[in-house]
């Protein structure tokens, strides 16, 4: 099976400048440029644009737009933000060729695809204002699987021969039994776990690498092998545009990514500040499942996952089983769950549903995260807990929410 080209051409005029915005917008702005996230959302990619370039002007009612937006998903607003966001964005403006970045993709044999499209994962959606732009991807002309069918192992760069160990057993025992490892296509844990699960890859799908740079250059070298035989099996996907170097702000942002595409995000190694700790968090953010994998008490490799067991933000895994079981089976009994789940929240409002869907499983959450994550108002959050609880389907641990066992 060969990579995907995707013939812009044919697509209908409105669809085609939808994409040129989009992919103009991901080269003018950072990426989780949340002003910029706002202004496409207030105003559609194809204006917003046209804001963002100075070819229209916003108006008083746009900023403020903007700035409930930025309020509602839990960040600060003062109502100037699109005048900044423009003084910011202004030297990127002469660099903008779309038309030469999606010919740069179709050259690859790559395409980039964005929210409307049909294999545009669906669980990005759970990113609220974070969702991406768009992606960047090199791979089969395949969909993404849904996320109870991927995980993601993170660790260390620097892994030692046992995290090298452990994430190769994983990952050669996910895509044994059917699931998509998904990882950051970087030295250490990332590089062993795209490697084993390209060994007991059962699927068309078995991995997916998630750079913090262009997908025209695989980087870093010493992994290039590694990542073409990603891409001619999985995919490499990137939300910024052909080009973009690889910068530590967008290896950080790129992680809340590899978090939204996986149902559970395990943590092999990872040191005290290691930056696998914060795709942990931008997981446990949007109401993923975290797991860590116990080490040494003598290793500072794993001092990471003994703090996020120490905290209860993650559950201990040992075997590939006990990641599965996080995950969720492959289908078995999934009939008679969606029976018991539909008896169990029959009476609910929509915002029951979204709100019980953002609390987490194992870990507690506050108001405040579970107003960013579900799209609601404090107050909304509030008022929508206590009907859960009431209900028997939320608790309160220690000042904090999560779903309780009838409301699993």
């Amino acid at each position: 099976m060969t990579e995907h080209t995707q013939p812009f051409t044919a697509e209908a005029p409105e669809r085609k400048r939808e994409r040129m915005a989009r992919a103009a917008l991901s080269r003018l702005m950072e990426p989780q440029d949340a002003a910029g996230l706002a202004l496409v959302q207030a105003a559609g990619a194809i204006d917003g644009l046209r804001v963002a370039t100075g070819e229209i002007s916003g108006g008083p009612g746009l900023g403020q737009e903007m700035a409930s937006l930025l309020v509602d998903n839990g960040l600060a607003a003062t109502g100037a933000e699109l005048a900044a966001a423009l003084r910011r964005w202004a030297p990127r403006i002469k660099d903008l060729a779309p038309e030469r970045d999606l010919a740069t993709m179709h050259r690859l044999g790559g395409r980039m695809i964005i929210p409307d499209d049909p294999a545009w994962p669906a669980q990005m959606t759970d990113l609220g204002l974070h969702e991406p732009l768009c992606l960047w991807w090199r791979g089969h002309e395949l969909e993404f699987p849904p996320a109870r069918r991927v995980v993601a192992l993170v660790g260390s760069r620097d892994s030692t021969s046992y995290g090298a160990s452990v994430t190769g057993d994983f990952a050669y025992g996910l895509g044994q039994r059917g699931y998509t490892v998904v990882s950051g296509g970087a030295y250490g844990v990332d590089a062993h776990a795209h490697r084993g699960a390209l060994a007991g890859a059962t699927i068309d799908m078995p991995t997916i690498a998630v750079m913090a740079g262009g997908v025209d250059r695989y980087y870093p070298s010493g992994n290039e092998d590694l990542l073409r035989a990603v891409a001619n099996q999985g995919a490499v996907i990137a939300e910024v545009p052909p080009g973009s170097a690889p910068t530590r702000y967008r290896f950080l942002q790129r992680n809340r990514i590899i978090a939204a595409l996986a149902a559970v995000t395990v943590v092999v190694e990872a040191r005290w500040r290691s930056g696998a700790l914060n795709t942990a968090h931008h997981a446990e953010s949007i109401g993923r499942t975290v797991a860590a994998v116990p080490g040494s008490i003598h290793s500072a490799n794993s001092a990471g996952c003994h703090r996020l067991l120490r905290d209860g933000a993650a559950v201990c895994v040992t075997d590939v089983g006990e990641i599965a079981e996080l995950a969720g089976s492959s289908g078995e009994g999934l009939a008679a769950d969606k029976e018991t789940e539909a008896s169990d929240h029959d009476g609910l409002t929509l915002e029951d549903l979204i709100l019980l869907d953002a609390l987490p499983v194992r870990s507690t959450s506050s108001v405040e995260k579970l107003a960013v994550v579900a799209g609601l108002s404090p107050e909304s959050v509030r008022a929508g807990l206590g009907r859960l609880g009431l209900l028997g389907l939320a608790v309160s641990v220690s000042g904090g929410w999560k779903r309780s066992k009838t409301g699993n």
